[in-house]
């Protein structure tokens, strides 16, 4: 119901980063992880976007007040804090170690590749 908020959270945090840090981001000597920054935020853009439209699908998630239809229960709150920490922290994590993965992985191969062109 409200796992979404934290990659939504990260997703924001890391639009402001690149957006502060762009020429340093760009820069031929930053590190692998911080050239391919926009690729986690539009994996983390998308699956938010994609999570919340499940969430509007399923009825969780609703245009008026209280959007959160847990928050009108009794016992809501501590369910989305349960299912914020239980399953949307560990979701961003996953999903940031395999950006890095990726970002390392790629970066190997464009040295090999411009190893090869020697």
């Amino acid at each position: 119901m409200s796992c979404f908020l934290v990659p939504l959270a990260q997703a924001i945090a890391t639009t402001v980063y690149r957006k502060k840090h762009a020429d340093s981001i760009s820069a031929p000597e930053a590190s692998p992880l911080k050239r391919h920054l926009p690729t986690l935020e539009k994996m983390l853009w998308g699956g938010s976007v994609l999570l919340i439209t499940d969430h509007v699908i399923g009825g969780e998630l609703t245009w008026r007040f209280p959007f959160f239809t847990a928050l009108g229960q009794t016992g809501g709150a501590d369910a989305m804090l349960h299912e914020i920490l239980t399953v949307g922290v560990p979701m961003s994590v996953v999903l940031t170690v395999v950006w890095a993965i990726y970002a390392l992985v790629k970066e190997s191969r464009r040295h090999l590749a411009a190893d090869r062109q020697l």
